[in-house]
């Protein structure tokens, strides 16, 4: 059977649950058997050794516990000794694999993010990573294939990991303060939009002395009834706003729903995510590692060019997807520049100190740390960004391409874009630009810029556009749209309308 449609890049995702209207299940029994056989088959052939231990975590997905025991019979049957760890982060998995007294061959995440209740998938790890688009696609490949171990069974347990890496988090915070309990006196709130997340209260924030009283939907519960756990969502975010104003606490935080992402809000109300929570880390890292650089995605500002600048940093503007940052700032490293951090401004942040792992609750952790210096020192969150200039208007549109081959066409538009903006006064590519094309333009014409890239995975041509000046973003968007007018093969429609 061919399975790779269900590659999404570095993870499997696919249909597990029927509910929505023209998606039927494509991660069928069968289906995720032959893909627990396939990475056992891969994780054989990478270690060069027979006794192999694995690990099976997911997160509160509601076809997360038919998946995971799928999962663990078929690694089981071939060979694999593996522990069920249950409900579990996706960090976790990974640091499963690296943690002494744990240290297992290989781990399995059964998750698909925030995407809605009815997909699923699976994110693998051994202690060199995740694992990267070449290794899902031979595990795929080998799971279409009638290709065994041959090993005899394995065994299988239940087992806990959570406790394990909650004590890590919280052993940093105390090292880096000196203090047993350094949270004491704070009051901190977590929304875990009933996702995986909820565990950072009871395992790191009380253990550290914060008060959690007025944090939110922290059960697990699949069907998300509260909100999509997800730190980009509108709604989301005014959740934990919310949260942080009643309780009048110093900080509060929100997971994604497997907790590799995080945002947060400040005391004041002001909400840390996309540009700010980049801003934030950059400042925290250029004062451990002066000079260091930044790979963020390229979506981010100006202004948060401009601001790790002035810290004495280097931003290193990259394509989106975290796999691509992470990837890009581990590849700047091998060529002798020091990058510290890798981040999307979908809060997928990675820092070197930390395996190059995307962890929200490690971002959350670095918060925590500054938190508690910044009462010994005098200083406040809120300060350490003050100076980042924030645009005065942003808005995005995903113009979708009506041809199933759609990348050729995708490519055509960007090339000629980029031909036509070198024609036009007022603007001026960006240099340094890895992904589509980005072009300045300057006060005349809209005082800002924008970006039009193809999507990695889906018939899309997003477009990002941001201006300093009130009235700007709709400036652009009027000089844009009558090169965009000539494409009929782009549904373009709300774009234009804005135009307008």
């Amino acid at each position: 059977m061919d399975y790779s449609k269900l590659q999404n890049g570095s993870d499997i995702r696919g249909v597990a649950l029927e509910g929505i209207e023209g998606q039927h299940i494509n991660l069928t029994e069968q289906a995720c058997k032959d893909i627990g056989r396939g990475f056992a088959l891969w994780l054989k052939n990478k270690a060069g050794k027979d006794d192999l231990r694995g690990a099976v975590g997911r997160h509160s997905r509601l076809s997360g516990p038919q998946l995971c025991a799928w999962r663990c019979q078929a690694m089981v049957e071939q060979g694999l000794n593996v522990v069920n760890f249950g409900m579990a982060s996706t960090p976790a998995m990974f640091m499963s694999t690296v943690t002494e007294g744990y240290a297992y061959d290989g781990s399995v995440m059964i998750t698909a993010s925030h995407l809605p209740f009815n997909r699923n998938g699976f994110k693998f790890f051994t202690a060199e990573g995740g694992l990267e688009k070449g290794d899902i696609k031979q595990i795929l490949q080998f799971a279409g294939s009638d290709a065994v171990t041959g090993l005899p069974a394995g065994s299988l347990a239940d087992g806990e990991f959570m406790d394990a890496y909650s004590k890590i988090l919280a052993d940093k915070v105390r090292a880096a303060t000196g203090l047993e309990k350094p949270l004491e006196g704070f009051r901190i709130v977590v929304d875990a939009g009933n996702g995986a997340g909820g565990f950072y209260v009871d395992k790191v924030l009380k253990p550290l002395g914060a008060d959690t009283e007025g944090s939110r939907y922290l059960d697990p519960d699949g069907s998300f009834p509260n909100h999509i756990p997800n730190p980009e969502d509108k709604k989301a975010m005014e959740a934990i706003t919310e949260s942080v104003n009643l309780a009048k606490a110093d900080l509060g935080i929100i997971f994604d729903t497997d907790v590799d992402r995080a945002g947060a809000v400040l005391a004041d109300g002001s909400e840390l995510n996309r540009n700010r929570i980049i801003a934030m880390l950059a400042a925290i890292l250029l004062r451990e590692h002066p000079g260091t650089t930044i790979v963020t995605d390229s979506i981010t500002s100006t202004g948060l060019a401009k601001f790790i600048e002035e810290k004495g940093g280097v931003h290193h503007r990259f394509k989106r997807g975290y796999r691509n940052v992470i990837n890009e700032s581990i590849r700047l490293n091998g060529l002798g520049q020091d990058s510290q951090l890798a981040i999307e401004t979908s809060g997928h942040g990675a820092f070197k100190e930390n395996y190059f792992l995307d962890d929200g609750a490690y971002i959350v952790t670095k918060l925590l740390i500054e938190l508690a210096r910044g009462k010994k020192e005098g200083y406040t969150l809120e300060s350490m960004i003050a100076t980042l200039e924030e645009p005065a208007e942003s808005v995005e549109f995903r113009m979708n391409i009506k041809l199933e081959d759609f990348k050729p066409y995708g490519q055509q538009v960007i090339d000629e874009l980029t031909a036509y903006a070198q024609t036009k006064e007022g603007w001026s590519l960006a240099p340094s630009n890895f992904e589509g094309v980005r072009v300045n333009l300057d006060e005349a014409h809209g005082n800002g810029w924008f970006l039009l890239r193809l999507s990695l995975h889906d018939p899309l041509l997003p477009l990002n556009i941001e201006s300093n000046s009130q009235g700007g973003a709709k400036k652009i968007a009027e000089e844009l749209a009558g090169f965009i007018k000539g494409y009929d093969k782009l549904d373009a429609e709300k774009f234009l309308a804005y135009a307008e």
